[in-house]
């Protein structure tokens, strides 16, 4: 059976992978997490993005805080700070298990890959989770303020500081895992999908894993894109606002152009189809739909949306 690839990473992305899982049969979905987020805090390995992902597909995430688990304790949290410990990271208790565990997968000598597929059978997921690569690939922020950690620039700091660009840590030392390939590559690939992720901070690592453009660019399936930018604006988080300090504009334009080696088509919501007309000859082709997933039934739709165009591509 053809099956289906997404690059994800944050909540906008896990919001797209948590509808193609309930549309598509299961096991038909791949999805390359981003991994740029990855840290060490407390001794503990935390991948903000593959839990997020993780957690929204086995339908255990907090919906209302946006990251972490759901029914979340904080004993921990409460312990470090009355010891004095700067807790401007939050860990909850379930959260922590989780790491725990995932450090002992480690020290067993697993690699990151393996311990997500562990983790994916454990909560029941019913998708295959990729990290985009094995080893360490740290996103670092360059700011008005220096340069700073992925972690420090997006949590301690609110996203406050002027971003004048980024240093991705995949961009020279890592290779696209075996998996990676293998799913990018497949016989029985029916097409690929870039979630509405952060181009930055999300998407961004991930095409910077030495040989990922080039894969995506052999690919012999369409490649599609839905927009993280709705009427000028971020649905959510600080995508704008870079795009501003960038000197970018902040329209689904600019991120289909930068895309646009590889990408076939932009899904753009029908509000912003008055961009059609300003697309050069050489930019990916716009298709209309509406984007904006506010529910579970938004995600499912956006989902089959997205499958039938690729479809339709390849007829």
């Amino acid at each position: 059976m053809q099956h289906i690839v997404a690059l994800c990473g944050g909540v906008g992305g896990a919001k797209l992978a948590d509808g193609l899982q309930r549309y598509l049969a299961p096991g038909l979905l791949r999805l390359i997490v981003n991994t740029g987020d990855d840290f060490e805090y407390r001794g503990l390995p935390i991948c903000p993005d593959l839990d997020t992902v993780l957690y929204t597909l086995a339908g255990v995430s907090n919906v209302k805080q946006g990251w972490g688990r759901a029914r979340e304790s904080w004993q921990v949290q409460t312990q470090w700070r009355e010891l004095g410990i700067d807790t401007w990271f939050q860990l909850g208790d379930r959260d922590i298990a989780l790491h725990l565990y995932r450090r002992e997968l480690q020290l067993q000598g697993l690699s990151l890959t393996q311990i997500s597929r562990t983790l994916a059978g454990k909560f029941g997921v019913r998708s295959e989770l990729l990290p985009m690569c094995d080893g360490p690939a740290p996103t670092t922020v360059l700011t008005d303020e220096g340069a700073m950690p992925f972690q420090e620039y997006f949590v301690k700091h609110q996203c406050s500081p002027v971003v004048r660009g980024f240093r991705y840590g995949a961009a020279d030392s890592l290779d696209v895992t075996v998996p990676v390939r293998g799913a990018l590559e497949d016989a029985n690939l029916n097409g690929i999908i870039l979630c509405p992720s952060n181009p930055y901070l999300s998407i961004g690592p991930i095409l910077a894993v030495p040989g990922m453009r080039d894969l995506l660019l052999r690919a012999r399936v369409p490649v599609i894109a839905v927009s993280p930018i709705i009427g000028g604006a971020a649905v959510k988080g600080p995508a704008a606002k870079i795009m501003r300090e960038l000197g970018a504009q902040v329209s689904p334009m600019e991120i289909a152009r930068q895309y646009r080696d590889f990408l076939d088509v932009m899904l753009i919501d029908e509000s912003d189809a008055g961009l059609i007309v300003s697309r050069d000859a050489n930019d990916p082709a716009f298709e209309t739909a509406p984007i904006l997933m506010r529910s579970p039934s938004d995600r499912q739709t956006l989902a089959m949306t997205c499958v039938n165009l690729l479809r339709r591509l390849r007829d």
